[in-house]
């Protein structure tokens, strides 16, 4: 069982930058992937980002790809997801989230085992 717990979330102005963390601790050692979700109000929660634990594969929403970029430290057992160019669009409550199934498919909330409280994030001026 794992614990995931995010921080880094707040308010920026458009085009400004934001980067959150993931804190995952407990039993680590068997993670496949670590992804980001998020969700706005009135609607569902959505695929950002996500890392392969071992190999680092990374994969991205067509929404966020080139300003968002996620990223791990295997040691300290942390994923990161720095976000550029934020738009008020990601205004949003992103959640981290782990799998340790190999065969997940990673871009689907349904593939991953362990949920973090979640962030906010606002974009505004």
């Amino acid at each position: 069982q794992m614990h995931l717990v995010e921080s880094g979330g707040g308010l920026v102005q458009p085009g400004g930058s934001l980067r959150l963390s993931c804190a995952a601790s407990g039993r680590t050692f068997s993670t496949f992937a670590m992804g980001w979700f998020r969700q706005a109000p009135g609607k569902e929660r959505e695929f950002v980002a996500a890392i392969s634990w071992r190999g680092g594969r990374t994969y991205y929403a067509d929404s966020v790809k080139g300003r968002f970029t996620i990223s791990k430290d295997n040691v300290q057992n942390t994923v990161y997801l720095q976000m550029n160019s934020l738009k008020p669009e990601d205004t949003a409550v992103y959640y981290c989230a782990a799998t340790d199934n190999s065969g997940s498919y990673v871009y689907t909330s349904l593939a991953y085992d362990y949920w973090g409280r979640g962030t906010q994030v606002t974009v505004s001026s």
